[in-house]
């Protein structure tokens, strides 16, 4: 385990094995280690970066709102690449984490040598639509804040109560991070030409039309439905999300390529 302290902020991060990297983003009111299940598949000639982004877990909750947006993860996520040596990496994430990989990628192409996109989707183009999902990330943002850690419960498995210090720095993690400001990141999907995974629970009823957006907007994504899984089905289903990360990752990348 170790920090990046950056601009002040105490950045938690945790790593595994050695080789080529991944660094793994986790989804909102999750932690890094909703990966624990994957850490031994992807270690295997391999280095494994887990997080906690800001407001989250171990990673610090600073007090003002504006240091939660989607530029300052994507510039801690390059922070803790440097941090560990890695001037490329496989980029991955789920739900949240899978939206700010492809923020990543549009802003370091040259860092990324593949994306794993789980449970994720691409954004609105269109402003209404982009307004209706950030009226519903306040909120819960306010609900957070006003009804305590335990409301996380009640939305996906990976969300942990007890794993975060702070139910302000969640909040605000919801209304800086997890809303959307304009159509960067859907625009710039023409633009991934490396080897991309993208996968969803059979469950997850939320997100099956996103991932299906993306495995056709993204040229040549191997696209996986976990049976059975719900929202995280990295934790709900591991042994069949890990068959199928590893054969994308034995037919993309060779069985531990980069």
């Amino acid at each position: 385990m170790a920090y990046l302290i950056r601009d002040g902020v105490a950045v938690y991060y945790e790593v595994y094995g050695q080789g080529p990297t991944v660094l793994l983003t986790h989804g909102f009111a999750a932690t890094g280690r909703m990966w624990s299940d994957q850490i031994d598949l992807l270690a295997r000639g391999r280095q494994v970066v887990l997080w906690d982004m800001r407001g989250h877990g171990r990673t610090d909750s600073p007090a003002d709102q504006s240091e939660y947006s989607e530029s300052a993860t994507v510039a801690d996520m390059a922070g803790i690449l440097d941090a560990v040596g890695a001037d490329r990496a496989i980029i991955g994430g789920h739900s949240l984490g899978g939206y700010m990989s492809l923020a990543f990628h549009r802003l370091h192409r040259q860092k990324v040598t593949a994306l794993l996109l789980c449970g994720t989707g691409p954004g609105y183009r269109k402003d209404d639509a982009r307004d209706q999902w950030n009226a519903v990330a306040r909120k819960m943002g306010d609900d957070i804040e006003r009804k305590g850690l335990n409301h996380i419960t009640k939305f996906s498995v990976e969300m942990r109560p007890n794993d975060h210090k702070s139910a302000a720095g969640l909040a605000k993690a919801a209304r800086g991070m997890l809303t959307q400001r304009d159509a960067a990141v859907i625009d710039s999907l023409a633009t991934i030409s490396v080897p991309t995974f993208i996968s969803v629970g059979s469950k997850d009823a939320g997100y099956l039309t996103g991932t299906q957006y993306l495995s056709k907007k993204i040229a040549g994504a191997q696209y996986a439905v976990i049976d059975g899984a719900g929202h995280a089905a990295n934790v709900d289903h591991p042994k069949a999300f890990n068959e199928a990360l590893s054969g994308f990752l034995d037919s993309k990348l060779g069985s531990a390529g980069s």
